[in-house]
C-alpha cells in the first residue's frame, strides 16, 4: 500500500509543535543552526587542507608546511569540538523547556476534560501519553532533529566541495539516491503502521499491569497468579513481537545504504583512478583519496538521516497521540454572561430531565426531583438505577440531554461553574487518598487550613486519635495503609473541614462498622445543620429521619415521601426496609 511519508494531519500536528513550542525560541534555534554549519565547513575545510598535506608528502616534501598543516588540522577541529559540546547542551535545554511547557499544558488541559472522558480512559493512558509519549518525542526532539539537521548540513556542504572538485565524479555518486528514496519511503509507510500498533498494545499492557496490582488482594485470595501470568506474559509477546518487527523495518535502511555506497566508491575509485592517470584530467592521486574521504563523510551522515526518517515516522505517531489530548473536548464552559452564584440557602430542582451515557441507552426520561433548601433529601434504590448519576447532574459533572437543572429556580448554565461547585460538601463511597499524612489528606480540602482546624474536623469525623498517633507518616499509595472505613472518616473530616451549603453524601458510611456509623452519624447531624443535603444510601437506617425520600427504579421515581409514609404504602421502599431488618438465621449446625 502506498501511503504519502508525511500526510496533512502530521503537517498539522508539526506545525503545531512548531507554533506552540518552538517558534518563540527562534534565536536560539538560529543560533543552533549556525553553529552546525560552522561544523559542516569544519568538515569541507579538513577535505581541502587534507589534499595539500597528502601533496606536502608526496611532492614537496617541507617539514614546516607539513606542520602547518597539522596545526590548521587540530584548530579546525578544536572548533568542532567546542561547538560539538554547546550544540547538544543548548538543544536539550530548549527541548526540555519545550517539552516541560507541553506537559503543563496538557495537564492543564486533561484537568478540565468532561467527566465522561474519565469515565472512558483509563489511567494508565494517560500515564502512557504524558509521561512516556512526551519524554520520546522530547528526546526526538532535542537529541535526532538536531543531529539529522547537522547531517544534512554536512551532506550539503562536503557535496558543494566535492562537485566543486570534480562534477563528473560526484555525478557518479548519485546512482545510489533512487534506491535510498524508494527504500525510505517503503520503510515509512510500514513503521509507521507497525508504531501505532505498538503504543496500542503497550497502553493495553500498561492497564494490565494497573488492574494487576490494583486487584493483588483478589489474585491471592482467589489462587489466580497462574492465569495472571499467563496474561501478562501474552501481552508481553505481542510488545515483543511488534517490537522487533519495528526494529527489523529500521533495518532495512542500512543494508540499501551500504550497498549503495559500495557501488559509489567502486565507480569512484575506477573512474576516478583513470582519470589520475590520464593525462585528459586535471586530477591526482591527492585529488582522489580527499574525493573518496569525502564520501566518507558523506555517506555516514546519510546513514544517520536515513535512520533519522524511520524514528521521525515513529515520533509522528507519539505526536498525533499527544495532540489528540489537546483537541479533546474540555468540559462544559460557562456563557459569556455566566454569573456568581453566591446564595446561603439553596434549593435544587431537576425539572423534565433526560439523561443518557450513550445516545442510544436513556437513563433518565423526563425525570423530576426537587431537594430543598435547608432539608434532608435521600434517594434510595438497586444498583444502576441512577442514584450517584443524579448527584453527577446537579454537580455539573454531567449536562442533560434536555430539561434542566435549576439552583433556587434560575437554570445552573446562568451561573459560572466553579460558583456552583463551591457550594458543595461531598463525602462519597469511592474516596482519593494521596500518599502523604492524614492531616495533609484532610487538608486536601481547604490547603489554608491550620493544624487546630484540621485536628478539630478529625475530632468530628472520629479520626483525631488515628491522625494523632500517625503524625506526618504517610499513608501509602492509594491509603493502603489505611482501612476502607477510615478512608471514608478521612472524606468526612474534609467535609466538616470546608463546609458548603450543599452537603452530598455518598453512600458516606457504608464502609463503617455499626459502632463507628453511630458516631458519625450524629456528627453528621452536626454538619448537615441548614444545609441542603442530599443522602444516596443503601443502608436505610441512616435516612429514616430525612425529610424527603425518593425511590428510584431504572431511572425512575417509582415512590417519594418521608420514611413514614412510605413504610405505610407497603411497596418497594418497605420491601427494602424489611429485608435489611430481617435478622440473619443462624447456621444449622450438623
Amino acid at each position: 500500500m502506498r501511503t504519502k511519508m508525511f500526510t496533512p494531519k502530521d503537517i498539522a500536528n508539526m506545525r503545531w509543535f512548531w507554533s506552540d513550542y518552538l517558534k518563540q525560541k527562534t534565536g536560539w534555534l538560529f543560533l543552533i543552526f549556525l553553529m552546525i554549519v560552522l561544523q559542516g565547513f569544519v568538515l569541507q575545510q579538513f577535505l581541502a587542507i587534507t589534499e595539500t598535506g597528502l601533496r606536502v608528502i608526496f611532492t614537496q616534501g617541507d617539514l614546516r608546511d607539513l606542520l602547518e598543516v597539522c596545526a590548521l588540522i587540530f584548530g579546525i577541529f578544536a572548533v568542532r569540538a567546542a561547538t560539538s559540546y554547546f550544540i547538544p547542551s543548548l538543544s536539550a535545554r530548549l527541548a526540555g523547556e519545550a517539552i516541560f511547557q507541553m506537559r503543563s499544558d496538557l495537564i492543564t488541559r486533561v484537568l478540565y476534560f468532561d467527566q465522561k472522558f474519565f469515565d472512558g480512559t483509563h489511567s494508565t493512558d494517560l500515564i502512557l501519553r504524558l509521561v512516556n509519549q512526551v519524554q520520546d518525542l522530547g528526546l526526538f526532539v532535542g537529541q535526532a532533529t538536531v543531529n539529522a539537521l547537522r547531517d544534512f548540513v554536512i551532506i550539503v556542504i562536503v557535496s558543494g566541495y566535492l562537485i566543486y572538485k570534480s562534477p563528473l565524479l560526484f555525478c557518479s555518486a548519485l546512482v545510489a539516491l533512487p534506491v535510498i528514496f524508494l527504500m525510505m519511503h517503503f520503510v515509512s509507510a510500514r513503521i509507521k503502521v507497525i508504531r501505532r500498533n505498538f503504543e496500542s498494545v503497550l497502553g493495553r499492557y500498561m492497564s494490565n499491569i494497573d488492574e494487576m496490582a490494583g486487584g493483588m488482594r483478589t489474585i491471592k485470595m482467589a489462587r489466580q497468579e497462574k492465569p495472571e501470568i499467563n496474561r501478562m506474559v501474552d501481552a508481553s509477546s505481542g510488545i515483543k513481537s511488534l517490537f522487533v518487527k519495528l526494529q527489523q523495518s529500521e533495518a532495512l535502511m542500512l543494508p540499501s545504504i551500504d550497498l549503495s555506497s559500495a557501488v559509489v566508491y567502486m565507480l569512484v575509485v575506477g573512474g576516478g583512478g583513470y582519470m589520475a592517470l590520464s593525462d585528459q584530467f586535471d586530477i591526482d592521486g591527492a585529488s582522489i583519496i580527499s574525493f573518496l574521504l569525502g564520501l566518507v563523510i558523506i555517506f555516514d551522515p546519510a546513514r544517520l538521516l536515513a535512520q533519522f526518517f524511520a524514528k521521525l515516522q515513529a515520533s509522528l505517531i507519539l505526536l498525533d497521540s499527544i495532540r489528540s489530548l489537546m483537541l479533546t473536548e474540555r468540559e462544559v464552559s460557562d456563557r459569556d454572561d455566566a454569573k456568581v452564584f453566591d446564595a446561603k440557602d439553596i434549593e435544587i430542582e431537576i425539572a423534565g430531565g433526560h439523561f443518557g451515557y450513550t445516545a442510544t441507552d436513556a437513563l433518565f426520561n423526563g425525570l423530576n426531583l426537587t431537594f430543598k433548601a435547608g432539608q434532608k433529601t435521600a434517594i434510595v434504590g438497586a444498583t444502576g438505577s441512577g442514584k450517584t448519576t443524579v448527584l453527577s447532574l446537579v454537580t455539573r459533572l454531567y449536562e442533560l440531554s434536555s430539561g434542566k437543572v435549576l439552583f433556587n429556580g434560575n437554570d445552573i448554565k446562568d451561573f459560572t461553574l466553579r460558583s456552583v461547585r463551591d457550594k458543595f460538601s461531598v463525602v462519597a463511597q469511592d474516596v482519593v487518598i494521596f500518599d502523604k499524612s492524614i492531616k495533609d489528606n484532610i487538608r486536601y480540602a481547604d490547603p489554608d487550613a491550620s493544624d487546630e482546624a484540621v485536628l478539630k474536623a478529625a475530632q468530628l469525623a472520629r479520626i483525631d486519635d488515628l491522625t494523632l498517633s500517625r503524625g506526618d507518616a504517610s499513608v501509602g499509595p492509594k491509603g493502603n495503609l489505611l482501612s476502607g472505613g477510615q478512608k471514608q472518616r478521612i472524606a468526612i473530616a474534609r467535609a466538616f473541614l470546608k463546609p458548603a451549603p450543599v452537603l452530598l453524601l455518598d453512600e458516606a458510611t457504608s464502609a463503617l462498622d455499626a459502632i463507628t456509623e453511630e458516631s458519625v452519624n450524629l456528627a453528621f447531624q452536626e454538619l448537615q445543620h441548614g444545609k441542603t443535603t442530599i443522602v444516596v444510601a443503601h443502608k436505610l437506617s441512616g435516612i429514616q429521619d430525612a425529610d424527603h425520600i425518593y425511590v428510584l427504579d431504572s431511572g425512575r421515581v417509582i415512590e417519594a415521601g418521608t420514611h413514614a409514609h412510605l413504610i405505610s404504602e407497603n411497596g418497594l421502599y418497605a420491601s427494602m426496609c424489611m429485608a435489611q431488618s430481617k435478622p440473619k438465621e443462624s447456621p444449622q449446625s450438623s
